[in-house]
């Protein structure tokens, strides 16, 4: 039987990592793999998973990393132990392919974790969430405008931004590492991007000679599907009749459109309201009261009632690669309005959104007008279709099944 190993920081589902490498890990023993996925012990406990967990590190592991990494801005250069054991673990399970999702996260050293895979026969696939593998510091750029990362890092203008260095900036020597540890296993590695956006930049990396496989993610459509009744989520929030411009995001932060929900606050019509939801208690206390906050929504079926109900989904996005929650609005039928940002344009076409220049608040509010005066309506069944053809996970997992079975039968 085949031995599968994926290798991510948190095997959370209420991660977009954690779930996607347990439901790969099920559709994999569905079709007779072994499935086992090593984690951080330090930042994930023992969790419900079908899969056999080999934690990586403990919480301690994981608090001198971060310390390392604040003093010295040598990320993913700590956790000596730690990745020394996991890789006898490693030799000891002898797996059929090796599925890198992130090894960034104060659990890995992957200096010492390439040195090894170099000498070992063992095919490597990586799936690329974010554009930390072939920079010297950052995990993107985009809200910056830097792009260093062509030629060499120095000098990181996110020297303070995660993952935090305090006082020094070592993206040069980082990134001069990343690409000799990570070129080491070129011809046993499969690089998947997760959009066509990351894919375009990697041709200008370090890692351009490597061989790529696009593959998005996807999302359960049995979930993220039509609500038809939106009177319960309109009343528990009260939200009236007005006009719902719906924004989310796991945490707020300037580079995901803070700053932009709030200046579009200030050109509302009253027949409109914002709605947020991933609103800590701390920020809703510095929103304009226009802005209707909400912590987290009680379950999926409520979330997928506020995206049914509203007349667009606005996501600001200056730094992004694939952003699922578009691929959610969408599949509920509502048009998403978005800058034009990375990967989160992929899914966007004239029936299922609208595409903003970066900054320009008032298009946004324009084209969520637009929508509205065209009828939220006329979008609802293109946008479901387009979710149907293109958003199922099963579909997208298969493909990953696919490329396992290529890669071990060469």
């Amino acid at each position: 039987m085949k031995k599968l190993l994926q290798i991510n920081p948190v095997i959370r589902t209420n991660t977009s990592t954690g779930r996607i490498m347990q439901e790969i890990g099920e559709l994999a023993m569905a079709n007779g793999w072994d499935s086992y996925i090593a984690y951080s012990g330090g930042r994930d406990g023992i969790k419900p998973c079908k899969s056999k967990l080999l934690p990586v590190g403990g919480k301690l592991d994981v608090a001198v990393h971060g310390l390392w990494t604040r003093l010295t801005d040598r990320h993913g250069l700590a956790s000596w132990c730690a990745t020394r054991k996991f890789i006898q673990e490693i030799e000891t399970l002898k797996p059929d392919v090796i599925h890198i999702h992130n090894i960034h996260g104060y659990f890995l050293n992957f200096k010492m974790l390439f040195e090894y895979l170099e000498k070992v026969d063992i095919p490597v696939i990586w799936t690329v969430h974010d554009c930390w593998l072939y920079t010297g510091h950052c995990y993107y750029y985009s809200s910056v405008g830097c792009d260093k990362w062509q030629t060499g890092c120095g000098n990181c203008p996110q020297q303070k931004a995660f993952p935090t260095s305090w006082f020094v900036d070592a993206s040069k020597m980082n990134y001069q590492d990343k690409d000799k540890s990570f070129n080491s296993i070129k011809d046993k590695l499969t690089i998947v991007p997760v959009s066509e956006w990351i894919r375009g930049e990697m041709s200008s990396s370090f890692l351009k000679d490597c061989r790529f496989q696009v593959i998005h993610n996807g999302i359960d459509l049995d979930v993220f599907d039509v609500q038809s009744e939106d009177k319960a989520v309109r009343e528990k929030y009260n939200l009236g009749t007005k006009r719902i411009i719906l924004g989310l995001a796991s945490i707020w932060s300037k580079e995901k459109g803070w700053d932009d929900f709030a200046r579009m606050s200030e050109m509302l019509n009253e027949d409109e309201v914002i709605v947020m939801v991933g609103v800590s208690e701390e920020q809703q206390k510095r929103l304009p009261k226009n802005i209707v906050a909400i912590r987290r929504t009680e379950n999926v079926r409520q979330l997928a009632e506020l995206y049914s109900a509203a007349t667009a989904f606005v996501n600001p996005t200056w730094q992004d690669n694939y952003p699922t929650v578009n691929l959610e609005a969408i599949a509920c039928g509502t048009p998403v309005v978005t800058y034009r940002t990375g990967g989160s344009i992929e899914v966007i076409t004239e029936d299922t959104g609208r595409i903003v220049e970066q900054g320009d608040i008032a298009g946004l509010l324009d084209a969520v007008r637009e929508i509205a005066e065209k009828g939220k309506v006329q979008y609802t069944a293109d946008c479901r279709a387009y979710a149907l053809a293109n958003f199922r996970k099963e579909d997208r997992y298969a493909d990953y099944l696919k490329l396992y079975e290529n890669i071990t039968a060469r």
